[in-house]
C-alpha cells in the first residue's frame, strides 16, 4: 500500500458503495490469524488467572461466555469484510450505513482505545522486566523500561507491514509455544482440591458471573484486527473471516485451558495473592523456582508483540478516515514502507504522554482506569458495525453481505450487537462516564474538519 498505488486514495466514495481494494497486500491467512491471536492474547494472560480467582471457578464460565461472544463478533467481521475488504473495518461499516458521522464517533473512539490500550501494555511489561532485572522500586528506570518497550515496536511500524507481520508470526510463535505446553502438560498435574469454590464471592452467581466477565473483558480486545487491516489482507472476502475465527478460537482454548491448568496447579488461597500465576503453576510442576524468570521471558516477547500489533491498528484506523477528510489530513500520510507514518507517531506519543502521568498519578491505580476505559471505546465500533450489519439485512441487501442465509445472518448480528452492550454496561459505570467524555471530545474535531471542507464535497 502506497500513497500513490492505492485506489482508496482517491477520496471518498458514496456511502454504500463497495471501495475498491488496494493491489498490494502483504498478509496472508497466517500472518493475518497471527494478528489477531497476538493482539488478543497481550500481557493479559499472565495475570488474568489471580485477578479472577477472588471469584472462584465461576470466572471459568465467564470465560466460556466471552469466548462465545468474540467468536459471533469474529464471524460478523468476516461478513462484513466482504462487503467491504478495505482498511479501516470498524469506521469503514458504519460510515456505509449511517453516514459520516457514525464513522467518525466509530473511528475516533475505536482510535482512542487503541492509544490508551498501548499506553497500559507498555506499563505492564514494567513488571515482567523487574523479573528479570530487579528495578528496585525506581520510578525513573520503570519509565524508561515502558517507553522502550511502547518505540520499540513502533519501529517496526515504520519499517514497513512486511515487517510488521513477520514481527507478529515470531512473538505468537514464542509466546504460544510455552503456553500451549502449559495448557496441555499441566492439565496432568492439576489437583482438584485447589480450584476452590464455584463462587468464593458470596455474592449471587449471576453476579459473580458479571463482575468476573468485567474484568475479562479487556482479555478479548483485538478480534477486529484482521477486517481493520483488511487492506493489507490478501483475499480480504474470504481471509478477514477465517483469520478472524481461527484467531479468536486459538485465543479462547488458550485463555480456558491455560486458566484451568492454573486453578489446578496453584492452590485458590496462594492464587487469590499470587503476583505471577503462571509462574507458580510452573513451579508446582517443576518443583523448582526458574519458572518465574522463563514466564518472564514468554509476557516481555507476548507484549512486545502485541503492541506491535496495536500500533499498526491505531495508525490505520485514522488513516482510513483520513482519506474521507473525517481525520487530520497528515493521518492519511505513508511511507515508502506503506504504514501511515504519522498514525504510528501520534500514538506512540500520545501513548507516552500517558505513561509519563502514570507515574506520577501510581502505576496500580492508571493501569486500572485505562484497561476500563479501553473496555468502552473498543466496544462502542463493536456495536456500531453490528447495527450496520443489521441496518444492510432490513434493507434486504443481503448479497452484499454474503455468504446468504437471513436467518444465520440475522443471528450472528443480533447476537453481537446484545453481546457489546452487555460489554458496555460490564465496564461499570466510571469506565463507561470516561469513554464517554474521550468519545464527545472529537465532536469539535468533527466540526471542525467538516468545516473546512468544500461545501459542495460536504454536501455530497
Amino acid at each position: 500500500m502506497s500513497a500513490t498505488s492505492t485506489p482508496e486514495a482517491a477520496g471518498p466514495t458514496e456511502p454504500g458503495t463497495p471501495r475498491a481494494a488496494p493491489p498490494r497486500r502483504t498478509f496472508g491467512l497466517a500472518a493475518a490469524t497471527a494478528l489477531v491471536m497476538g493482539n488478543i492474547i497481550g500481557g493479559g494472560i499472565f495475570a488474568l488467572p489471580a485477578t479472577v480467582a477472588p471469584y472462584g471457578t465461576v470466572s471459568l464460565l465467564a470465560f466460556l461466555v466471552l469466548s462465545l461472544g468474540a467468536v459471533l463478533l469474529a464471524l460478523l467481521f468476516g461478513k462484513l469484510a466482504r462487503r467491504s475488504p478495505v482498511t479501516g473495518g470498524l469506521y469503514v461499516y458504519p460510515r456505509d450505513a449511517f453516514g459520516e458521522f457514525a464513522g467518525f464517533l466509530s473511528a475516533w473512539s475505536y482510535w482512542t482505545m487503541c492509544w490508551v490500550s498501548i499506553a497500559a501494555l507498555a506499563v505492564a511489561v514494567v513488571g515482567y522486566v523487574d523479573v528479570l532485572i530487579p528495578l528496585h522500586g525506581n520510578h525513573a528506570l520503570e519509565a524508561v523500561v515502558a517507553l522502550a518497550a511502547l518505540w520499540l515496536p513502533a519501529a517496526a511500524n515504520f519499517a514497513g507491514t512486511r515487517w510488521v507481520g513477520a514481527v507478529q508470526v515470531v512473538s505468537t510463535v514464542l509466546k504460544f509455544v510455552p503456553l500451549l505446553l502449559l495448557s496441555t502438560v499441566g492439565l496432568f498435574f492439576v489437583d482438584a482440591d485447589n480450584f476452590g469454590p464455584f463462587n468464593a464471592s458470596g455474592q449471587s452467581v449471576s453476579g459473580a458471573l458479571a463482575a468476573s466477565a468485567a474484568l475479562l473483558l479487556y482479555s478479548f480486545l483485538g478480534v477486529e484486527s484482521a477486517a481493520v487491516s483488511a487492506g493489507e489482507v490478501r483475499d480480504p472476502e474470504r481471509t478477514v473471516g477465517r483469520a478472524s475465527v481461527l484467531g479468536t478460537l486459538g485465543s479462547a482454548v488458550v485463555y480456558v485451558l491455560g486458566t484451568v491448568a492454573v486453578f489446578g496447579l496453584v492452590p485458590h488461597a496462594e492464587l487469590v495473592g499470587s503476583g505471577a500465576p503462571f509462574a507458580d503453576a510452573v513451579d508446582a510442576i517443576t518443583g523448582g523456582s526458574w519458572g518465574g524468570t522463563a514466564i518472564a521471558l514468554v509476557a516481555v516477547a507476548s507484549i512486545t508483540g502485541c503492541l506491535n500489533g496495536w500500533i499498526l491498528l491505531a495508525a490505520q484506523m485514522p488513516y482510513a478516515a483520513a482519506r474521507d477528510g473525517l481525520f487530520p489530513a497528515p493521518f492519511a500520510r505513508v511511507g515508502k514502507g506503506g504504514v501511515p507514518g504519522f498514525g504510528v507517531l501520534a500514538c506512540v506519543v500520545l501513548g507516552t504522554a500517558l505513561i509519563a502521568l502514570n507515574y506520577t498519578a501510581g502505576p496500580d491505580t492508571t493501569f486500572r482506569v485505562l484497561v476500563l476505559i479501553t473496555t468502552f471505546t473498543g466496544c462502542v465500533p463493536y456495536l456500531l458495525s453490528a447495527a450496520a450489519q443489521l441496518y444492510w439485512l432490513a434493507r434486504g441487501t443481503r448479497d452484499r453481505v454474503r455468504p446468504v442465509g437471513l436467518a444465520r445472518d440475522l443471528t450472528v448480528a443480533v447476537l453481537s450487537f446484545a453481546f457489546s452492550f452487555w460489554l458496555i454496561a460490564g465496564a461499570g459505570y466510571a469506565a463507561v462516564y470516561q469513554g464517554v467524555l474521550f468519545l464527545f471530545a472529537g465532536i469539535p474535531v468533527y466540526v471542525w474538519l467538516r468545516g473546512r471542507r468544500d461545501p459542495q464535497e460536504a454536501s455530497a
